[in-house]
């Protein structure tokens, strides 16, 4: 027995289509589009004259290698800019920073503050991330309409509707349901979402090609932490945002984490902790916040000597590459991309890694295990943000043609 589509239903799935067709090819020509979504040229046609109309897409400048073969040159579609706009917000250790995006998902303008979130109450830790955006919201140069969503990414565990974050390591507090806040204080639709999930979804949309359907984003930062897609879908638990891959046991009973457990691979791997063992410090000593600077630096003494220094960075390896190893047992290998300001030590890092990952059983193939890096967690995790809400628009609120504009949106 087949079952009929509602014409509705089959309306939204085709703008969908287009929509997203557009927004990952950049300027696609009616051509190419039909080509990608097996959608019939004159539907296509239909729909982007439509879109157009609505201001949700444009067309852009001829195609200039079109223009070497018969007939007129193809003519690409553009994601219009002012179609809507969305609004990152990124809190991590000590530092918050907001963007607005255009609906094309260029950066209109944004903001960073550093704070001391280890020290601040509930109360200030809530009012610094409202007041960022209602100075975003009070450009006089901004359309306060055209903004669709705000998406609020934090490192730690946040709930199963991405509307609160339940603990994290950046602060004492937990708890903090940061969506419904912000929606009852400015009347924009507002998500929570976990930053290293955020880095695995921009990491899905700057290469398409290596990280598709099976891959992992670790994060060496400050803490460690980990985004995972396996057959194409972000991994999340039934209860939280997914996996806590730093929070993972090396040795029990080890060095003191972050977390107040120990043992956590994130204690042999996190900044504090490569410090703290570059240092001597002992197992027991407190985490401290390092700095960018002073992690690079270390990193060059690792490389200019054979010391403690260097044995720090043999240790984060290790406990690094059998978390990854006990993984790989479970879903097979899968290419890595290291980000964060340690991913810039990796050449430190990577031998000992390998060797903790060839022991275990999901390293029996580990020369196949292929490494990326990237030093800067920050645009990547204000990239995945800005994605996802962006997406949101193109299939909840363009693709059934709700209109949110109120005009020119963004000047």
């Amino acid at each position: 027995m087949s079952v009929g589509i509602r014409h509705d239903d089959l309306r939204r799935r085709n703008r969908a289509m287009v929509i997203g067709a557009v927004r990952r090819g950049g300027q696609p020509s009616r051509t190419e589009i039909a080509a990608t979504t097996a959608l019939s040229h004159s539907t296509i046609s239909a729909i982007s004259a439509d879109l157009i109309g609505e201001g949700i897409l444009s067309e852009g400048k001829p195609n200039e290698a079109g223009s070497l073969k018969r007939g007129r040159p193809q003519v690409g579609l553009c994601l219009n800019p002012e179609a809507a706009a969305v609004m990152t917000v990124v809190l991590s250790l000590n530092f918050l920073s907001v963007a607005l995006i255009d609906y094309a998902g260029q950066v209109i303008s944004e903001e960073q503050r550093r704070l001391d979130t280890l020290t601040m109450s509930r109360e200030a830790l809530i009012g610094e991330c409202v007041a960022i955006v209602r100075r975003r919201l009070e450009d006089p140069d901004l359309d306060v309409a055209s903004i669709a969503r705000i998406a609020l990414a934090i490192q730690g565990i946040t709930d199963t509707e991405a509307r609160a974050m339940l603990w994290s390591p950046i602060t004492p507090q937990t708890d903090i349901a940061f969506a419904d806040i912000l929606e009852a204080e400015f009347g924009i639709p507002a998500t929570m979402e976990n930053d290293c999930n955020m880095m695995a979804v921009a990491l899905r949309w700057r290469d398409p090609e290596r990280y598709r359907d099976d891959f992992i984003a670790i994060l060496l930062s400050h803490g460690i932490g980990m985004g995972l897609v396996l057959k194409g879908e972000l991994f999340t638990g039934t209860h939280s945002s997914g996996g806590e891959f730093g929070h993972m046991i090396h040795r029990p009973g080890g060095a003191l984490c972050r977390c107040g457990r120990r043992g956590c691979v994130e204690a042999y791997a996190g900044n504090y902790a490569i410090w703290r063992n570059a240092g001597k410090m002992g197992e027991d000593a407190k985490p401290v916040d390092v700095s960018d600077a002073d992690m690079r630096a270390l990193a060059a003494t690792a490389r200019e000597r054979d010391g403690p220094e260097r044995e720090a960075y043999r240790k984060a390896g290790e406990a690094l590459g059998y978390g990854l190893g006990s993984l790989f047992a479970l879903i097979d290998p899968a290419p890595v991309a290291m980000v964060g300001v340690s991913a810039a030590a990796f050449d430190l890092i990577e031998p000992a890694l390998r060797e903790a990952i060839a022991q275990t059983a999901g390293g029996q193939h580990s020369t196949s295990i292929s490494f990326d890096t990237e030093p800067n967690e920050l645009p990547l995790i204000r990239e995945g943000c800005a994605m996802r809400a962006l997406t949101f628009v193109d299939q909840e609120i363009f693709a059934p043609g709700v209109q949110v504009r109120s005009g020119k949106n963004v000047a």
